[in-house]
């Protein structure tokens, strides 16, 4: 049997395709651009028919709450996993019907493969080429491991999802897959990044000023590493390369000056990331351009892969860090905001570069709703936070003040160090906070 026969015999409807869900079983939605829909609404369906179901992805950056949560409000039938946060998600969570799943992302393939059963896996791909092989689209990270453990292996084709070039697990033979769904060609989801404040601006000014020609670049998500790749596109910075758990617009922008050459040790000429989340334009940067690699998460974020990577510059946001260096990127309080993601891989990996450096950004303060200010650098952590980067491998603190580089410093010195970059209006108090601590000297003074 040809691939077009073997085609036609495995394609049915999406209502058809969800009836293998059973009770109890595990399912996985897919991830990033590649979480289903059509198949969602059809699983929907059957929610009085069914109990005690797991759903399970990585991260779902839809606007709209998928359909197996809104269909079953009591949690009753379905039970939302993800290992990532996205808006929707956190607002699922706060309403008590999303739940978090730790996870470090290098080792998530090895969660699924080793720790957890996965009966159904459902992914958006693109159509099927002439030797019978679907493309995953701009996100592998952790889906080969997932297909590779999942039962049963179901796929929701969308025309206008991108096709990436990897250097494996990035495609799907017919043969490993037990049902196709005809999509309805739903454009990817889009990630626009805030606009940069003032204090962005400073804190993109004090990285840019570090970084070296020939660097290769980590950019995570959110405003600041935005920021200042769109910075370095401006500056007299030449010579760079990507090598970032997720690609964005910024990226985009440093090809487009002619900022990237990929002369690096490791894939030389290539961009590498396991997953891009941006722009309409970002999407179609990435479609069948040869000059990327989407590669599984195991082989990005590895802690050794990033190290052979000569002046490597992984950049960051956090919520907020104690005066003994301990960084908190997930929580405010007990409020789950956003999943650990690779920070704490690229924090590891840059530091272990020859000439790396690793920079974890803030602002020195947030505003309320109320108004109100609190300093983003606090004597403690709050109550509920979240360790996200032990104080030990934090290298570079950055806010709109400077730099401080923990490297090295004995808990005053970094008590010293991070006061220096606090806004001025609580640098007394973190001072008072630093003596009850016992990490303060009579002659420690503000730079």
């Amino acid at each position: 049997m040809g691939f077009s026969e073997t085609y036609t015999a495995k394609l049915v409807t999406a209502d058809e395709a969800v009836k293998i869900v059973k009770s109890g079983d595990t399912v996985h939605m897919g991830l990033f651009c590649g979480v289903v829909y059509d198949l969602d609404q059809a699983l929907a369906k059957r929610v009085d028919e069914l109990n005690d179901v797991t759903i399970l992805t990585t991260l779902n950056p839809n606007a709209e709450a998928p359909a197996v949560v809104t269909a079953d409000p009591t949690t009753k039938h379905f039970r939302y996993h993800t290992t990532q946060f996205s808006a929707m998600e956190r607002q699922l969570n706060k309403e008590g019907k999303a739940w978090y799943v730790p996870v470090q992302f290098r080792e998530i393939p090895k969660y699924w493969q080793q720790e957890v059963d996965i009966d159904v896996a459902m992914l958006q791909v693109t159509p099927m080429d002439k030797h019978g092989y679907f493309n995953l689209g701009p996100q592998v990270a952790d889906e080969p491991a997932v297909l590779k453990k999942a039962k049963t292996v179901i796929v929701e084709v969308n025309a206008k999802m991108p096709l990436t070039n990897g250097t494996y697990g990035h495609t799907l033979h017919i043969s490993d897959v037990d049902w196709i769904v005809q999509g309805s060609n739903r454009e990817l989801p889009t990630l626009s990044a805030k606009g940069a404040t003032d204090a962005d601006k400073k804190i993109a000014g004090h990285i840019v000023s570090r970084i070296r020609n020939g660097s290769t670049l980590q950019l995570g998500i959110g405003g600041i590493p935005n920021f200042v790749g769109s910075m370095i596109a401006d500056s007299d910075i030449k010579d760079l390369s990507v090598h970032s758990e997720m690609f964005v617009d910024a990226f985009l922008k440093l090809y487009q000056a002619g900022k990237i050459t990929g002369n690096k040790k490791l894939d030389p000429g290539k961009m590498v990331w396991t997953f891009a989340m941006g722009s309409k334009e970002l999407y179609e940067f990435v479609d069948g351009n040869s000059i990327h690699l989407c590669c599984p998460v195991e082989y990005v974020n590895d802690i050794q892969t990033i190290a052979t990577l000569d002046n490597m510059v992984s950049i960051n946001s956090c919520l907020e860090l104690d005066l003994f260096g301990q960084v908190n990127s997930e929580s405010d309080g007990f409020q789950h905001i956003g999943g650990n993601g690779g920070q704490l891989d690229f924090v590891l990996g840059a530091y272990a570069s020859k000439g790396g450096q690793s920079f974890l950004c803030t602002p020195s303060v947030r505003t309320g709703k109320n108004g109100v200010k609190t300093s983003q650098i606090k004597a403690v952590l709050s109550a509920g936070s979240i360790i996200t980067v032990p104080r030990q491998v934090v290298h570079n603190v950055v806010t709109e003040y400077g730099i401080a580089n923990l490297k090295g410093k004995s808990t005053w010195q970094r008590a010293e160090a991070l006061i220096s970059i606090a806004h001025p209006d609580f640098q007394e108090e973190l001072i008072q906070g630093a003596e009850k601590m016992g990490i303060w000297k009579n002659s420690s003074k503000i730079q």
